[in-house]
């Protein structure tokens, strides 16, 4: 007897993950709870004009105007939990009340990512009902082992932020340009770390919107675009929608003439290359390398710096930093190198307009480098790279490939942020049950069988690195300390997870660039191809 396998519906799904997430009330929580309670009271309490000078608390308001006015809205309510957490001076409050209405608020708020998930299901799969995809859709990204961490138990809003990420991106994938501007401007002024990503659409949306495709070669070509071309209509039209919403939100405090003290909170500059906790990126590899250069330094005679505090860097403070062997590197550098490395991305996307197969990928990229180069990352920020790399494991076996790498890895290397034995097994269940799901639809998907040791799409050494977490995470957690390393070498659990993690992100990475990259190569022969039999055509009937 054969049983067919019937996903869920949205709803269905929606219920069930509710109720797992309710679990989780009690979890362990972060600063970042009190960070958010903390501007609760801040909008109840205060006017608009002392929203961005208040610091009674070290956690002042930090995030852009439309998220301070969806904390003001989430008060609205919070006030009839409980009015205490809305006190200024209440520093820490975390009643049972409070505790309730902070994870309730995430919980309700993650129904707006629900929503644009079946948005992009039931507008780009139309007339396919694909029950492997939309269970993979909503176990990859509604059931996010990265989300689950960060969200309903670190604490944090992502899901109702990448809600607006997946609406601009539905739209952007259907050529609807000015709404998917305007989801992705709504965007950024919610949260500003995704200006990251700012510009793939910069660049695409001038490219495929404001020029208009040209009917024949011109004498007027520039950078491969004919300036004629260029639709000053639609380059209004675009600039009222971007800056229509950007006044918006910030009009109250140009009223105010608050600017310069709204920049300043949103952009702190006093910060370090590394977070506390070293994100997994390209400078996790440049601090390892000189932690283990200072060590090795007296032997091999090489200078070390007085001034370094790098044995203090996974500490948990955050302050600039100084490296002991290595040239500091500061913010200017960490900005040119990300943008050199997004170049080659968006370059593809200028001169192969009009295929919206660039815009995804491109996107992915730019995400990419600047998790990987970018200044004071933070660990959570893997979420911006593996969201849309999850939408882009469904297009092909080699993108699916990228994935496995990356949203493995990627989501282990948030394990540090839950570091109390408490939630040693909750985090292991989060991270194994979604992704062993995930494997198994993307197999159907893309109908391969398994690979190297049971794991689909990878080679036989990526595998070998995927397993190599196992043993990482027994020695991190468990064998540093029982080999007495703990009081001396305090610092080296945390250097090896964001050392092991950081290569595993890079070669995704590369993987990534050279796929996105090398398809042009295998495009552009075939179109020589074809046009050289359309000229032996043309030619023949001349002949005939």
């Amino acid at each position: 007897m054969n049983l067919k396998f019937e996903a869920p519906t949205f709803l269905q799904f929606a219920i069930i993950m509710s109720c797992v997430k309710l679990l989780l009330l009690n979890s362990y929580k972060s600063t970042d709870f009190e960070v958010h309670r903390n501007w609760l009271a801040i909008t109840y309490t205060l006017p608009v004009s002392e929203w961005y000078f208040e610091e009674t608390s070290e956690w002042t308001l930090d995030y852009p105007p439309f998220f301070a006015w969806f904390e003001y809205a989430l008060s609205q309510v919070a006030v009839y939990f409980d009015d205490q957490m809305l006190d200024l001076d209440n520093l820490g409050y975390n009643s049972v009340q409070t505790v309730l209405f902070q994870r309730l608020s995430v919980i309700v708020m993650d129904l707006v990512l629900l929503y644009s998930l079946h948005k992009f299901y039931d507008q780009l799969f139309q007339g396919k009902d694909d029950d492997n995809t939309k269970m993979f859709l909503l176990v990859s990204i509604f059931a996010n082992s990265g989300l689950l961490l960060v969200d309903h138990i670190h604490f944090q809003y992502n899901g109702f932020l990448f809600s607006f990420l997946l609406l601009s991106i539905t739209d952007m994938l259907q050529d609807k340009f000015l709404p998917s501007a305007f989801w992705f401007t709504v965007l950024l002024n919610f949260k500003h770390i995704f200006l990251y990503i700012a510009p793939c659409y910069f660049v695409y949306l001038l490219r495929n919107y404001c020029f208009r495709r040209p009917i024949q070669k011109s004498w007027f070509t520039i950078f491969g675009v004919d300036i004629l071309q260029l639709s000053i209509f639609n380059v209004l039209k675009l600039a009222f929608v971007v800056i229509g919403v950007f006044m918006i939100s910030f009009g109250p405090f140009i009223y105010l003439e608050q600017i310069p003290q709204v920049v300043s909170r949103l952009f702190p500059v006093k910060r370090g290359l590394c977070h506390a906790y070293w994100a997994a990126n390209f400078w996790a590899v440049y601090a390892t390398t000189d932690k283990v250069l200072t060590i090795a330094g007296p032997k091999l005679g090489l200078p070390i710096s007085k001034q370094s505090d790098v044995a203090s860097m996974t500490g948990g403070l955050v302050a600039q930093q100084n490296f002991s062997v290595l040239p500091n590197i500061p913010a200017i550098v960490t900005g040119i190198v990300t943008i050199l490395f997004m170049l080659p991305a968006l370059l593809r996307v200028w001169y192969r307009p009009y295929s919206v197969k660039t815009f995804l990928p491109c996107l992915t990229l730019c995400a990419y480098a600047s998790f990987l180069f970018g200044y004071h990352v933070h660990e959570k920020a893997i979420l911006l790279v593996v969201i849309p790399l999850t939408l882009l494991a469904l297009l092909s076996s080699k993108y699916a490939r990228v994935y496995i790498v990356l949203s493995i890895t990627g989501h282990y290397a948030l394990f540090p942020l839950l570091y109390q034995p408490a939630e040693t097994p909750l985090k292991i269940l989060i991270l194994l049950l979604p992704t062993l799901i995930t494997l198994a639809l993307l197999k159907k998907i893309h109908k391969v069988e398994n690979g190297f040791f049971g794991l689909p799409f990878v080679t036989w050494y990526e595998s070998l690195y995927l397993y190599g977490l196992a043993p990482l995470y027994l020695y991190t957690e468990f064998g540093h300390q029982i080999l007495g390393f703990q009081e001396i070498l305090p610092f080296v659990p945390l250097m090896m997870t964001s050392f092991y993690c950081s290569i595993g992100v890079i070669w995704s990475w590369l993987l990534l660039y050279s796929d996105f990259l090398l398809e042009v190569e295998k495009e552009e022969p075939k179109k020589k191809q074809d046009a050289s039999s359309n000229t032996k055509r043309k030619t023949k009937k001349k002949i005939q």
